[in-house]
């Protein structure tokens, strides 16, 4: 893959520059190579992507750092992953298939159905 094209390699993007800078209070393109298994060619080429889209910004020092806009939108999409992920594993589903699931359903849910899901799940953790 060499460039966002889609919402779903946008999203896998993003979502991998927030769980970087989470993890290691910052973010440069060879992680996100590291992370998602891209050449740093490929990276490159989507980061330049990314912020015409002014979803991210890279610095001088060569971190990436999202807008307003891209934060928002990598939480959202890291929000999805991490409860369906979730609520997999609480179906009974191994950890590695869950996650694998999770993140394909990730981009494809819509935004009702994922409501109506987070509702069930937190009505599961209160009993």
């Amino acid at each position: 893959m060499a460039r966002p094209t889609s919402n779903q390699s946008i999203e896998d993007y993003l979502e991998a520059v927030l769980v970087i800078q989470q993890q290691n209070g910052h973010c440069r393109s060879v992680d996100v190579a590291n992370r998602l298994g891209f050449t740093k060619a490929s990276v490159s080429v989507a980061v330049a992507n990314l912020s015409r889209m002014d979803y991210l910004h890279k610095l001088a020092n060569g971190d990436l750092v999202l807008t307003d806009a891209g934060r928002q939108y990598a939480a959202s999409v890291l929000d999805k992953h991490r409860l369906l992920t979730s609520a997999h594993e609480r179906l009974g589903v191994p950890g590695d298939i869950a996650e694998a699931d999770a993140c394909k359903i990730e981009h494809d849910i819509s935004e009702q159905t994922f409501d109506r899901l987070r509702e069930w799940y937190a009505r599961c953790e209160e009993a």
